[in-house]
Formats: structure tokens, sequence, C-alpha cells
């Protein structure tokens, strides 16, 4: 298999944009495009690129950010008053267009016991107009694939479907491995543009009860990696996660070897 790059992560940088229009893509996503002149110097290196993202607070007016130099920004974040102080949550690039400086973010629509839209960014996205300030803040990769991968297992939950996307169109085209993804519903597959030689498997989760992730690791634990020159990545909620990596580590990939995160807990019922 050709090598997988290594990317070195970038130094973070702030950058502020504007909502310029949304889209229901799926039953279960919900995108939001934004744009501004700050983005044409974002530097997206495609795979699982993420970055946190700031917006105001349902009463405010205007987008407040806090002052910060170099990587430092989480203290003045939090010196900031609350009343003031913008939502933060971790996003992956659903896709990037540096032509048009054009950033497409995709938010899991999650319901309340009622029905009701829960989690504020699910919210504010389904909420937002043109026009709408919002920031990012540049954090580059988790994905870190070694060299010598023999193949590449990546499985997710809904909530890592746009870092799967990213990573199976970033990878060389002689890759080999497998894909196991999550979704809420049919509805929500979509084409993955990945190497001929990585098997995608959709895994849709008929209990609309279950705990998210639950279903991607049933399906994780039927699989054997192939032996110890593999790379996996396991991203969801949070015990799909680390259920994910603890079966791979049985199985026989060294810890090196999987990159793994919890990017929500359930009983939170929002996704990071």
């Amino acid at each position: 298999m050709a090598k997988i790059r290594r990317l070195a992560p970038q130094q973070p940088g702030m950058f502020r944009a504007e909502v310029a229009r949304t889209e229901r893509v799926t039953p279960s996503v919900h995108r939001v495009t934004v744009t501004g002149p700050d983005l044409s110097e974002f530097s997206w290196q495609g795979y699982d690129h993420w970055f946190r993202l700031f917006f105001p607070l349902p009463h405010q007016q205007r987008l407040h950010l806090p002052e910060f130099t170099g990587s430092r920004w989480w203290p003045p974040y939090l010196a900031m008053p609350e009343e003031v102080r913008p939502h933060c949550a971790n996003y992956t690039v659903a896709d990037f267009r540096p032509e048009a400086a054009e950033m497409d973010i995709d938010f899991v629509v999650h319901h309340g016991p009622t029905g009701e839209l829960a989690g504020r960014a699910a919210i504010w996205a389904c909420g937002a107009r043109p026009g709408d300030a919002l920031a990012v803040l540049d954090q580059g990769l988790l994905f870190d694939c070694p060299p010598d991968a023999s193949e590449v297992l990546v499985v997710a939950d809904e909530t890592g479907l746009p870092a799967t996307t990213g990573i199976v169109r970033s990878l060389p085209r002689e890759t080999v491995g497998r894909i196991i993804q999550e979704v809420p519903t049919a509805d929500d597959r979509r084409d993955l543009d990945a190497p001929a030689g990585v098997c995608v498997t959709w895994v849709v989760r008929e209990d609309p009860t279950a705990v998210p992730g639950s279903a991607a690791l049933g399906e994780l634990l039927r699989h054997a990696p192939a032996d110890e020159t593999g790379y996996a990545f396991v991203v969801g909620e949070s015990t799909l996660a680390t259920e994910g990596r603890r079966h791979l580590r049985r199985a026989g990939l060294p810890k090196e070897r999987i990159t793994f995160s919890g990017f929500w807990r359930h009983e939170e019922h929002q996704a990071a």
C-alpha cells in the first residue's frame, strides 16, 4: 500500500466568518455553509481536519471572541463573562472550497424526548440565517496513520460521518481497509469517495431508542484486524470510542496504532 503522509499540526488560528446558506442534506444532518475573507487563509488539510466553532448566545446581537496569542485560547475564553462568552463546540470540516472561501459544516439533528430540537449547536444551526456571525479556531488533524500501515479501519457514529467522509476521500488510492459507519436512518447514507480497496459497511440504527454508536460497536466487535501493522480510527459516542479501542487492543493492534475520541456522551444529548 502507498504510504499515508503524516501531516504536521498547524499553528491554531482564529477565522471570523458568516453564514452563507443552510440546507437539510439528509434527515439527520443539517449543513451550514459559511464564508468570509478570513477563510481564504484557512489551510485545509483534508482528512478529519477539525476546528472549534464559536457562535453567539441566543440573546447576543454580536459575536464576542477571546483575545489570545498562539495556541493559548482556553484561559482567555474562560475569563470572559458568562453573559458574553460565545458557545464553543468541536466540528470537522465537511468540505472546503478555497477558491470561494467557503466551508461546509454538518450538524447532527438531535431531538429530545418530546420531539423538540436538542443541543445548542444543532438549535443554532437549524435557525441560522445568511449573515449570522461565527468564528472557527483551526485545530488540525486527529487522524495519524503510520506510514507503514498495512490497512486502515475507520469506525464512527453519525457525529463522525464528516470525519469519515474527509478521510476516505483523502486516503491514497492504493489504501486497503474497511469503514464501519453508523447512521440513524437509511436515508442518511451517502456516496463515499473511498479507494477501491476500502470496503464500506453502513450500519443503520434500526432501533430509534438505541444508544448511538452501539450498532457500529457491535459490528466492530465482529471485526478482527488482519495483523498488528494496521491502523484504526474510532470516533463518536464515548462508549463506542473506549470499547472499540479495548476490542482492538485485545485483538492485537498496538495502542500507538489506534486513534480514538469520544466526541460526546449519550446522557448529554449533545454532539461535540
